[in-house]
């Protein structure tokens, strides 16, 4: 699924990663708890979270992850846009809630972190 395609589902806002949108992604996974991501995030997954500080993008740097989605409408402030721009990561937000935003983009066909549908 292309980036362009997850804004579409999502009714997402882009903060970074114009350039990007054609980007794909085939699996997701949201955590609030850095660890959690460290731990089990994959290379290249969209990642969700409600946790909108640096800590976010400089885990999603260390982790390889393709983009971040924020949920529940949380809004970047400046500097954490500045940071994901440096570290060239898609940065996203979504009026959806995690559940549901996990749940829309499973039935768009994307799999979880273990490739189980």
């Amino acid at each position: 699924m292309k980036l362009s395609e997850i804004i579409d589902v999502l009714d997402a806002s882009i903060w970074v990663g114009e350039d990007q949108l054609d980007k794909e992604f085939s699996i997701a996974g949201a955590a609030d708890l850095m660890s959690d991501i460290l731990a089990k995030l994959a290379e290249g997954c969209i990642f969700m979270t409600g946790l909108v500080t640096v800590q976010s993008i400089r885990t999603a740097a260390v982790s390889g992850v393709g983009a971040v989605v924020f949920v529940r409408d949380k809004k970047p402030p400046p500097e954490i846009i500045e940071m994901a721009r440096e570290e060239e990561i898609p940065l996203l937000s979504t009026p959806c809630s995690m559940f549901v935003s996990c749940g829309r983009l499973h039935a768009s066909g994307l799999t979880g972190l273990d490739g189980s549908r």
